[in-house]
């Protein structure tokens, strides 16, 4: 059942999703060459403890998860595609790493997700991340009243494929609201014209997966979450959360970054 938010509620959710923006554009900023990814977790805690946020993250346990995931950010790096476990792994120079974070304020939430390199980028790693964030863009620029579920998916596979990059089958976005996972599904890939109509007040987590080597698969890690390509191509995530409302779409999840 898809929820239709207030104008309010949104409002709500966009006081949540600036939580979100903040918590990732301090992860970033402090990512650098030796810093852990514990470290960039507790990063993360200390922004939504200071907004008096709760993180959904943070002892989620989904049907397919073996464990309760045990922070408040997944830290995917390299070949991880998405929902990897903070570890004390130390970023390397080169490294490609996706941060995906959310945060819980007034019984609202948001969910947001970037990709950036730490230390001397590789050209092909910023090309990924380049293609990731049009993607995102595409998806956003279809998400209007009017429109169907499916213009959203083909807005963003269109952008992956047309790269020549693959999309991890079976994972996408979703609605969101008072619970980080909602109806509808949101694919990455689809036909235009398909699937439910969007109508004013949805709320939408839309989130590009990109794979580098051009192919599709992915594998579970022994840890249960981290999902990594089949090949040991590096990936990219991108995702904001986005209301459809009749005078267009709304970001929920804006924030301010460094380049580089």
């Amino acid at each position: 059942m898809v929820e239709l938010k207030t104008d309010t509620s949104i409002d709500a959710m966009h006081a949540a999703g600036r939580v979100v923006g903040q918590a990732l554009t301090a992860v970033r900023d402090a990512a650098d060459v030796g810093v852990s990814l514990l470290e960039l977790d507790e990063v993360a805690r200390g922004v939504l403890r200071e907004a008096g946020a709760t993180s959904p993250f943070l002892g989620y346990r989904p049907s397919f998860a073996p464990t309760p995931f045990p922070a408040v950010i997944c830290a995917s790096v390299n070949d991880a595609i998405v929902h990897g476990i903070p570890t004390a792994y130390r970023l390397r120079d080169g490294d490609l790493v996706s941060i995906d974070c959310g945060a819980v304020l007034d019984g609202w939430a948001g969910d947001s997700a970037l990709s950036f390199t730490v230390g001397r980028p590789i050209p092909a790693d910023l090309r990924l991340i380049e293609t990731a964030d049009r993607a995102l863009a595409a998806g956003i620029e279809a998400a209007v009243v009017g429109n169907r579920i499916g213009d959203i998916a083909h807005a963003v596979g269109s952008v992956c494929r047309a790269a020549g990059y693959g999309i991890p089958d079976g994972f996408g976005g979703h609605g969101i609201g008072r619970a980080m996972h909602e109806d509808p599904p949101v694919p990455n890939e689809g036909r235009p014209g398909r699937g439910l109509r969007l109508r004013h007040g949805m709320v939408l987590a839309i989130e590009p997966m990109v794979i580098g080597g051009g192919g599709d698969g992915y594998h579970e890690a022994p840890d249960g979450w981290t999902l990594r390509t089949n090949d040991g191509s590096r990936a990219a995530h991108a995702e904001h959360t986005v209301a459809i409302t009749e005078t267009g779409p709304r970001v929920l999840t804006a924030r301010s970054l460094r380049v580089g």
